[in-house]
């Protein structure tokens, strides 16, 4: 996972990096033709693990798959569309997540938990409502019994990960024999029972692939995946020609559109099976289910970009200059890298807990960067030294520099903290002032809406409590109207029961808040953290304790660096608390001794006793299903059917921490070794170590060219020619990766440094989250560059649905300058309002210097935009204007806009406040706003009209309370 929303900061940051995808929507396309992104990538590396998830249980489907079988096909589609974007010409490498080490196994087995207790309550929230739509008189479709219910079994060592290895090796096989994208390149399979996570068996392969005499340095990588530390792992590396393929997940919407056309088809064929069946008159009735294969198989188009490692790299040299630096200082970018992502992992993740210090969403990596670069020179140099990453003594990490580094950190928590409570003081008043207006509107509506039926938890014992199985009969009997009514109430229950969860999530509904026990930034402070976390008051007590955590913190950025650099330095170490420190209190990390046992990798069996909850004992095998859900058990305490989540401080459940208790290694291992002899032959097979598995086209000359070096050919050989000539067949075998010799993590020679895009005018000024007053963050370019890169995005998905001319109306929620309201929205503009405006408008990267009378402070305002038709969509690009010392980026229309535009804009102009809606020339005669926040914000009467800063915020007509009556067009359809 690594660090949550790092992905977002660092785009946000440095938005070039990011490179939106070509691709074809909807078609097929041609995978040995030349890459359309006019990029050549030599491997691509897909981590598996973020396309399973997706295809076990897509979001985006309507009627989500119930058998293996349909998640298979999902997965082979997905495979498919992304070797259609990469086009890899020598390499593909599919890595399945395999048994994690001990640290990782931690945070699996608390996600575990907290996925089952999540279902066990959306199920209860499922039941009360299909009921209360019974009552209702609303027809729903039926709950069908599914194989993937339970999306815990993605885990090494279950039946379904059994089969889906088996189901892969099937397709590769297939697709070298057809494909002719295939045909010429390599590809390297590591299922689930190869020991280590799926992204960092990746990294382990390109790092001995480095040490191959002949290695060309200049080999294009890709590697697919969602995890941010993918990022970190992927510059650890030095490889310069390095791109992360990711989808954009902030564009996907919530629920594909139901296919009218695809359901009534289905409709069709099982009324005329069950027509059939009754004129021969058999005794049986065929299931009918919408979850065919003809629909359950469609995933959701998606919009994908690259993340460039070189274009990270430049912006990290220009961004991370020393200006103090020390004497015989010599800039080095290769340990600047290093550097950053070490900083990176006091951010938290997956084997670490985050630091209270620090939060990303409070720019608590800008803040890491500041003092790096303001206390260099007191540092006295770089805090790691990779090149001495295989030293046993730990010289790689220079641990007097870190300890300065930290506490250096350390001393901007008071200031953190008490901005973050003055954050938290605001929040809560807003809410209580939303939620008494809503208890008025509530108020209202229930004096008119008296007489509707109220379902209440006493009505439903009453109702049946099964869910009842109908078949293709019970539709039958039913019109396609009244069938179509049925999948409607039940996307509608869908959407329903998503909201109750969200609402349900959110510790402050109701009025109800969560204390805040430790009160950060109040006298004190430090005392009530150990007392409340670590359950310690005395003084003394607490030093041991802190001792003791600073030792298995230092231990735990040692282990997170090596795993990065160079491998699982220890399948046993993790860290033993719930909780991290205090960067001030990180004192005395300079003396700790890090010393670690290699260890070795827990069985898959053993790793799903240490990681699954009793809900899902159903994936063990039968031998060890007692071991988790009988009380007489030995380890019946590893598997508490309630424990404790901390919310304290928190306002969303899932920001809570689960406080389970540590496995006990030795005791779990001891248990199940007693068990391995009852264990089935089918069984065995699912809990034995394996490696991974290589094949290629025989006919492919260059299929084992420098492969010697890195691998060993084992006597398992495979041959396939089920579909290929006499003299061509499929060839597989195992691999053995060597690890020995490695190259240091440094660019190699003969590299090819790619020609730089990004300058020194790209990098804006820092400004800490903690200097600044008030919730907003000020505008910056980063801020512009990231609506400009949202238009792009959005423009993308758009032309993909040009192809069809129907008109669509949405209802949902106007938004812009003159505020938001409920209504109708249409994807179509006021064209005579802006049937004025000119055509030619200039590229986002142009921009015009304001006259120098303009104001060095002000708010966003928007060119408006152009009119939409099928001729001129594919040009509209907005175009802003900036002052010379962009602390504040101005967007104001040319004056051939500015005379041929008329804007319209209501506003009430009382006590000399003013919120203009942004979009006329008359807003210019009172330029005071200009100057100045608004603080009043009226509710007009009458219509006003508003552009949103991009064409793509929506649009809606309708009463928002406090906030007027607005009109906002778009282009979004």
């Amino acid at each position: 996972m690594g660090v949550p929303a790092f992905y977002s900061w660092l785009t946000e940051k440095y938005p070039n990096v990011r490179e939106p995808v070509k691709q074809v929507m909807g078609s097929s396309s041609d995978t040995n033709s030349p890459n359309s992104n006019d990029l050549e990538f030599d491997h691509l590396y897909l981590d598996m693990n973020g396309i399973i998830h997706p295809c076990f249980h897509p979001h985006s489907l309507m009627f989500p798959p119930t058998t293996f079988e349909q998640v298979f096909e999902n997965i082979y589609a997905y495979i498919d569309r992304l070797f259609s974007i990469v086009r890899p010409r020598k390499l593909l490498y599919l890595a399945i997540d395999g048994v994690a080490p001990r640290a990782k196994m931690n945070h699996q087995r608390s996600r575990r938990f907290r996925t089952a207790k999540d279902n066990e309550i959306a199920e209860l929230e499922e039941k009360k409502l299909r009921e209360k739509y019974e009552m209702m008189g609303k027809r729903i479709l039926p709950v069908l019994e599914s194989q993937v219910s339970d999306s815990n079994v993605i885990t090494p060592g279950t039946e379904f990960m059994f089969e889906l290895s088996n189901a892969l090796k099937s397709y590769i096989v297939r697709r070298l024999e057809s494909d002719p994208g295939w045909k010429d390149i390599k590809v390297i399979f590591s299922d689930a029972n190869v020991p280590g996570e799926g992204e960092h068996k990746i990294m382990s392969f390109i790092r001995s692939l480095r040490s191959v005499p002949g290695y060309d340095p200049n080999t294009r990588h890709c590697l697919y995946g969602l995890d941010a530390d993918l990022i970190m792992l992927a510059l650890a590396t030095h490889e310069i020609h390095f791109s992360i393929l990711r989808e954009v997940v902030n564009n996907v919407p919530d629920e594909q559109p139901l296919s009218e056309s695809a359901l009534l088809s289905t409709i069709q064929r099982a009324m005329a099976e069950v027509r059939v069946l009754d004129e021969s008159n058999k005794d049986y009735k065929k299931p009918f289910s919408v979850w065919d294969k003809s629909q359950s198989m469609t995933i959701l188009p998606q919009n994908y970009e690259f993340v460039h490692i070189w274009i990270l790299r430049e912006y990290l040299e220009l961004d991370m200059q020393i200006s103090d630096p020390p004497e015989k200082f010599v800039f080095d970018l290769e340990r600047i890298v290093d550097d950053f992502i070490f900083m990176c992992v006091f951010m938290g993740n997956d084997f670490l807990p985050r630091m209270p210090t620090l939060e990303i969403y409070e720019k608590g990596v800008d803040l890491l960067m500041h003092v790096y670069k303001s206390e260099f020179k007191n540092l006295g140099g770089y805090l790691v030294d990779m090149q001495q990453v295989n030293d046993p003594h730990f010289s790689f990490i220079k641990l007097k520099r870190v300890e300065k580094f930290i506490l250096s950190v350390g001393s901007y928590e008071e200031k953190i903290f008490h901005k973050r409570t003055e954050k938290r003081e605001k929040m809560l008043k807003r809410i209580l002032s939303e939620l008494e207006q809503s208890r008025k509107l509530d108020a209202d509506e229930s004096d008119d809406d008296s007489s509707d039926v109220c379902i209440t938890d006493a009505m439903c014992p009453k109702l049946s409590t099964g869910v009842e199985k109908l078949d293709a009969q019970d539709y039958c009997t039913n019109s396609i109207s009244d069938i179509k009514d049925m999948v409607e109430n039940t996307k509608a229950l869908k959407d329903e029961l998503k909201n109750c969860l969200r609402k349900n999530s959110d510790i402050f509904k109701d009025g109800v808040f969560s204390s805040d026990k430790v009160k950060l930034g109040s006298a004190g402070w430090k005392q009530r953290y150990y007392k409340e976390k670590f359950s310690v008051e005395d003084p003394k007590e607490i030093e041991i304790l802190r001792k003791d955590i600073v030792q298995k913190y230092t231990e735990g950025l040692c282990w997170v660096l090596l795993y990065y650099f160079s491998g699982i330095p220890s399948w046993d170490w993790y860290y033993p608390y719930y909780y991290g420190l205090f960067a001030s209190e990180l004192k005395g990390l300079a003396h700790v001794e890090v010393k670690f046992r290699h260890g070795t990798p827990f069985k898959p069996f053993d790793q799903l006793m240490a990681v699954l909850p009793p809900k899902s004992a159903h994936a063990l095998p039968k031998a060890y299903r007692d071991l988790m859900v009988s009380e007489d058990s030995k380890i019946a305490d590893f598997y508490p059917k309630e424990f404790e989540v901390d919310t304290d401080g928190k306002r969303y459940l899932w920001r809570g921490i689960s406080k389970l208790p540590f496995i006990d290694q030795e005791k779990l291992l001891n248990t199940t070794c007693e068990l391995e002899s009852a264990i089935e032959v089918n069984e065995a097979v699912r809990n034995a170590e394996t490696t991974d598995r290589m094949f290629w086209r025989s006919s492919n000359s260059c299929a084992e060219v420098h492969l010697e070096y890195i691998v060993q050919h084992t006597e398992k050989r495979e041959e396939f020619r089920n579909a290929l000539h006499e003299d061509q067949f499929i060839v597989c075998c195992d691999l053995i990766l060597r690890v020995a010799s490695l190259r240091a993590p440094r660019l190699l020679e003969g590299v090819q440094i790619p020609e730089k895009t990004v300058f020194e005018n790209d990098i804006s000024k820092t400004l800490l989250w903690h200097e600044y007053r008030g919730g907003r963050q000020p505008v910056t370019r980063p801020l512009v560059n990231r609506f400009l890169r949202r238009y792009e995005v959005e423009e993308q998905h758009w032309r993909a649905k040009e192809a069809t001319d129907e008109p669509v109306m949405h209802k949902n929620a106007g938004t812009g300058w003159s505020g938001a309201g409920r209504g109708n929205g249409s994807g179509s503009y006021a064209s005579t309002s802006y049937s004025n405006i000119p055509q030619n408008r200039p590229s986002p990267t142009n921009y015009r210097q304001p006259p120098s009378s303009a104001p060095s402070r002000g708010w966003f305002r928007p060119q408006p935009p152009v009119p939409a038709s099928s001729s001129n969509r594919s040009s509209v690009t907005p175009s802003f204007t900036t002052n010379v010392n962009r602390s504040m980026e101005s967007f104001r229309p040319s004056p051939i806009q500015a005379n041929s535009w008329r804007g319209r804009a209501m506003y009430h102009n009382q006590s000399g406040s003013f919120w203009p809606s942004r979009n006329g020339p008359d807003r210019h005669q009172n330029p005071a706003w200009q100057g100045q926040r608004p603080t009043w914000r009226p509710s007009c009467p009458n219509a006003g009209y508003g552009n949103s800063p991009l064409p793509t915020e929506g649009c809606g007509q309708g009463r928002g309370i406090g906030r007027g009556l607005g009109t906002h067009s778009s282009d979004r359809q």
